[in-house]
Formats: structure tokens, sequence, C-alpha cells
């Protein structure tokens, strides 16, 4: 079955099970519910970054003539992450006005996906002002390679190191899920019919850049 089929049957099931079949968490209540989306667009987030550092490191060592279409590869993956950035930041404001009261809190977890967020958008803007620079592929890879490896500071480890108002992560420190089943299971489908949502979009836009090039080569060749 292709991707955009699969996207059609998940997503519409996601939101059937997160709604009406997932019980509400014991605490929260129906205000948990926000997890099956929140979780799935900042792991989206992060696979997103992840593919454009390596699609970056695989142009720095090869420099080919592919590498045009890595770069536009890179440039597509990182605006789909700054997309699930923003969607996280904004789930993750709306869980916290449900459950602590407020939109913003100073929260390690929202001040650190604030500047990775930040991060992100600096490397548009450097890819715009290196615009009509020979080295302008070989800059902007490095910066989103450096930006990959740094992501995990503000991802994973400082949201550890100090007090958060966040709850505790889905695998916690005795690295189990403290889920009842029906939830695991609507996480799960969460997460996997995002991330086929990423590879689809994905897809499209490469496509989209594939035909640019194209276009521009012609161009260049009149």
């Amino acid at each position: 079955m292709k991707i955009h089929r699969l996207v059609y049957i998940l997503m519409p099931l996601v939101i059937y099970m997160s709604f009406l079949w997932a019980p509400s968490a014991a605490i929260l209540g129906d205000a948990s519910r926000i997890i099956y989306y929140h979780v799935p667009v900042a792991w989206v987030a992060v696979i997103a970054f992840i593919v454009a550092g390596v699609e970056s490191i695989i142009i720095i060592i090869k420099n080919d003539e592919q590498s045009l279409m890595r770069e536009e590869r890179a440039y597509n993956t990182t605006l789909i992450g700054l997309v699930f950035t923003i969607l996280a930041l904004v789930t993750g404001a709306i869980w916290a006005n449900l459950s602590w009261g407020s939109y913003w809190n100073w929260d390690p977890r929202q001040i650190s996906i604030v500047i990775l967020l930040l991060i992100y958008i600096a490397y548009f803007s450097l890819n715009s002002a290196l615009e009509g620079n020979e080295s302008k592929g070989k800059i902007s890879s490095v910066y989103l390679i450096l930006a990959m490896v740094v992501m995990p500071l503000f991802v994973f480890i400082i949201p550890r190191v100090y007090d958060s108002l966040h709850p505790d992560t889905i695998i916690n420190a005795d690295k189990k899920m403290h889920l009842e089943e029906a939830m695991k299971i609507t996480l799960f489908t969460s997460m996997g019919a995002f991330t086929l949502l990423y590879i689809y979009i994905y897809n499209i836009m490469n496509r989209i850049s594939a035909v640019k090039i194209k276009i521009r080569e012609k161009r260049h060749a009149l």
C-alpha cells in the first residue's frame, strides 16, 4: 500500500482512537489526550532534523553532482522539522495551560524548545543571506550538522538536568511506560501515522525541488 493511502487511513484512525477509544488519564483527565499529538509532532521534528544533518554530512563528504539535490532535501526536511517544532511548542503550551493554568511557565522544556526553534530559524536566515554565494551549500550543511549535534542537548539533556513541571517522560528511569495498554497503542499508532505523514510531505517537497532544479538547468542551458 502506498504511503499516502496509509496516511489517509491512519490519521482519521488516530483522531478516533485519541478522542473516543483511549481512556483519559487518572489525574489530567481529558486534557491528557493532547499527548497523542504533542509527543508525535515532537518525535517527527527530531527525525526531520536528524535527516537534515545526515544529508548535510553526505554533502560535505561526497560533494558530487547530487549535492544540489541533497541541499534541497536538507532544506525541505529542516522546514518540515521547523513546522513540527512549532506544533510541539503550541501543543505543549496548550497542555501547560490545561495542567498548570498558564501557557508559558518558563519551564526548562519550554525554554529549550524555543532555543531549538531559534537555532533552526537562524539556518533559514543564513541560507537566505548566502544566496548567490558559491559556498552556500557547504556553509549551510556545516550549520545543519552542528545543529544536529547540539539538538539532543536541548531535547533530551537540559530538560532532565533541571527541575521541571513537565510530567515524567513516556519512558521513565525504570524503563517502563506508565500508560494503560489502550493509551500505549493509541500513542504508537499516532507516532507511526505522523511519521508516515512526514515521509509523505517530504517526498512531495523533494519531487517539487527536483522539478525546480531541472527547470533551472534548462534555463541555464539556453
